[in-house]
């Protein structure tokens, strides 16, 4: 009975943990491009009845499963799974799971303050009026007020993202510096311990951050991916329709042509101009490249610190296995000195005990005389043989000088 009640417990806890773990990953928030939020309860089919994704996409975003970090261009949506942020964005609106997460809170927060922000300054960009020299440069501010939504929630997802890992490389290189000096001035299981620890936290977060930084080098390396993270351009082309240029040219053929040639004059430089001037767009990914290479840079240097931190814990690691090496040495060359005087004492001992034997011995009445020249020449004999084994040591390099 007592085994049936605890299988029956641990089956309850087993339940709640899951239903908990469901009702965590179906949390999100809803934040449209004035910056304003809304908690929604959504399963994956209420997911994908509102945003354009499969199935698939929403697997890679499920905490409860184990998907790489991804950054994936679809047809009208990016889906984010860089850490602990796990989003959707479109053209006008972000879709964030498990918002009341200590870590993606700051990001919620930070998304609710720079969207406003960024759709008022693109707001006094629009009615002002720039000056010619002015509008042909290409500045960092201009292309921060004219980035599109989803890369204005990009940006801020990649940015929490390379603080979070950057302040957490931060963290613990403020802990393993000091512990590393430390185990360095007293060798001991409660230093050695605390290290061994420190490096596997190390181990994980640099597995982490590589992970971050290689799919930003493989966005970076490929055109196409970045083209497809263009949700505002390609909304763009497809609700500008192609007949509407072509029946326009058409129509300004002029009489003493003829309407066949000119229709074909028409058509050959509408698809003409509209194919240089669509390739133009889907391959002018500068403006993603340069918000990309920022991150890059950033998560780069991160990972050059945790780089330059386990270089000095394996630097460390040589530094106390040198310290070891000496110490057994020592203990080697402490045992060589113990056993050879072990060897020389034995040989007194031999000594000594040939002579107490109670045997008669025909140099019997000569015992007094004999006793101390045996004692001082069995004596000179084990001094003498110790020294011969250390010098014959020392010679050979066994031992230090």
């Amino acid at each position: 009975m007592a085994h049936e009640e605890e299988d029956g417990l641990i089956a309850e806890t087993q339940v709640s943990s899951i239903k908990k773990k469901t009702a965590i990953a179906r949390n999100w928030i809803l934040l449209d491009s004035s910056g304003q939020g809304l908690i929604l309860d959504l399963d994956k089919y209420d997911i994908m009845r509102r945003v354009p994704i499969n199935a698939r996409d929403l697997r890679i975003i499920d905490p409860l499963l184990s998907y790489p970090s991804a950054i994936l261009g679809r047809e009208k949506a990016i889906v984010l799974n860089l850490e602990h942020i796990k989003a959707i964005i479109t053209t006008d609106e972000v879709l964030l799971r498990d918002p009341l997460d200590d870590d993606v809170i700051p990001v919620v927060e930070e998304l609710q303050r720079r969207l406003p922000l960024a759709l008022g300054r693109g707001g006094d960009c629009e009615d002002e009026e720039l000056p010619e020299s002015r509008s042909n440069e290409v500045g960092i501010d201009d292309d921060t007020t004219e980035l599109p939504f989803e890369f204005r929630a990009l940006e801020v997802a990649l940015e929490g993202i390379c603080n979070s890992l950057d302040a957490q490389t931060r963290e613990l290189e403020a802990a393993v510096y000091p512990a590393l000096d430390e185990l360095t001035a007293k060798i001991s299981s409660r230093n050695l311990d605390r290290v061994r620890k420190m490096k596997s936290s190390m181990t994980r977060l640099t597995s982490r951050v590589q992970k971050i930084r290689d799919e930003l080098e493989q966005l970076l390396d490929d055109d196409d991916d970045m083209s497809d993270l263009y949700l505002t351009r390609k909304t763009a082309m497809l609700t500008s329709p192609n007949s509407d240029l072509h029946l326009t040219k058409w129509r300004h053929v002029t009489a003493d042509e003829s309407p066949t040639i000119g229709s074909k004059i028409s058509r050959s430089s509408s698809r003409t101009s509209t194919a240089v001037t669509t390739t133009h767009e889907e391959n002018n990914v500068e403006e993603l490249e340069m918000l990309l290479e920022a991150y890059f840079v950033q998560i780069e240097s991160t990972m050059n610190k945790l780089t330059t931190l386990r270089e000095y814990i394996d630097d460390t690691e040589d530094y106390i296995n040198i310290q070891l090496d000496n110490h057994r040495n020592q203990l080697i060359q402490l045992e060589l000195f113990l056993s050879s005087g072990t060897v020389c004492l034995s040989m007194y001992s031999l000594v000594a005990a040939i002579f107490g034997m109670n045997i008669p011995y025909p140099w019997r009445e000569f015992h007094g005389f004999l006793f101390k020249w045996v004692v001082m020449l069995t004596a000179l004999a084990s001094g003498s043989l110790f020294l011969s084994i250390i010098s014959y040591a020392r010679h050979k390099g066994l031992v230090g000088s």
